[in-house]
């Protein structure tokens, strides 16, 4: 089954305590349409600027990703400057030009509308929820968002969460959106208010899956002695998640867990160097591999 992914494309500049880069492919839609590719088709929706670079686009043909839906608009590219501390969970950002993503308007090809499996990345809830207007009888809608939407356009959330299957977060936006320090406690409180299920991301502690009728699933993150940029891991554990659940076209609350953890195993890779350059390189070989080795810590 093909997957759907709506999002940000954008070009990174990135410093770390060790490293400083600048003019990557960055975007959530970059990181999760070519993570949910090594699981089987994508099409991808976004907005790029004339200025993008050809070894960008290229990269999304080698992974033989849909660009139908990529719109290319005069002006420059989606642009974000961030630094990381030596404890990578710290991150400040120091300059955002939205660029010719200011006015993107999600449009989604005919041939797009039918895609039974959709992800809906990290951008304004508002476009999120333009993109659900346009898809017919989806099987699974996971919707990706963070704590900007949060504080800005929380009505525009709140509604967005009734019309997708799954939401995805990390932990201190959970607490932030619920208003709970208990992560179960918001995790329960999120599910009532519309989605089916609710991914927390806790970083380098792993995931929580919570259920609307009770379900719940805990995992550890991949253990990794050395992170190079956590930059659109996030997005990558959103696209491992929805390619799985398309791969294997099961959307049972078991299915969901095994999900999780091809996620959190894609993700693990991005983390081993800047952008999707450790992504690129990545064959499913290499992530059966590391599936394998990881059962063996959870057994």
């Amino acid at each position: 089954m093909p997957v759907l992914v709506v999002g940000s494309i954008a070009l990174d500049d990135i410093k770390t305590p060790t490293s400083q880069h600048h003019h990557l492919l960055g975007g959530s839609a970059s990181y999760a349409s070519v993570a949910a590719s090594f699981f089987g088709p994508v099409q991808l929706v976004g907005v790029v600027g004339d200025d993008f670079p050809s070894e960008h686009k290229q990269l999304f043909a080698d992974r033989k990703i849909d660009l139908t839906g990529l719109e290319v608009a005069a002006g420059q590219t989606f642009c974000w400057s961030g630094e990381y501390e030596v404890n990578m969970n710290n991150r400040k950002t120091l300059s955002v030009a939205l660029n010719v993503f200011e006015k993107f308007e999600p449009k989604l090809p005919e041939s797009y509308r039918a895609t039974p499996y959709v992800l809906l990345g990290n951008i304004a809830p508002s476009l999120q929820r333009m993109v659900c207007k346009q898809i017919r009888q989806p099987k699974f809608v996971v919707a990706d968002t963070m704590d900007l939407w949060i504080g800005m356009a929380r009505a525009d959330l709140v509604e967005l969460l009734k019309e997708v299957d799954m939401l995805i977060l990390n932990d201190s936006e959970a607490k932030q959106l619920t208003e709970e320090d208990s992560l179960i406690l918001a995790g329960k409180k999120i599910v009532a208010m519309g989605p089916r299920y609710v991914a927390v991301k806790k970083g380098e502690h792993g995931c929580l899956l919570f259920g609307r009728d009770g379900e719940f699933f805990s995992t550890g993150a991949f253990p990794l002695e050395t992170i190079s940029d956590p930059t659109g891991a996030g997005d990558c554990f959103a696209g491992g998640f929805i390619g799985h659940l398309a791969r294997t076209d099961d959307i049972s609350f078991a299915n969901l867990k095994e999900a999780v953890i091809q996620g959190t195993l894609v993700a693990s890779f991005c983390c081993e160097d800047f952008s999707l350059r450790r992504i690129q390189k990545l064959t499913v070989e290499e992530i059966a591999a590391r599936r394998k080795a990881f059962g063996s810590y959870i057994a």
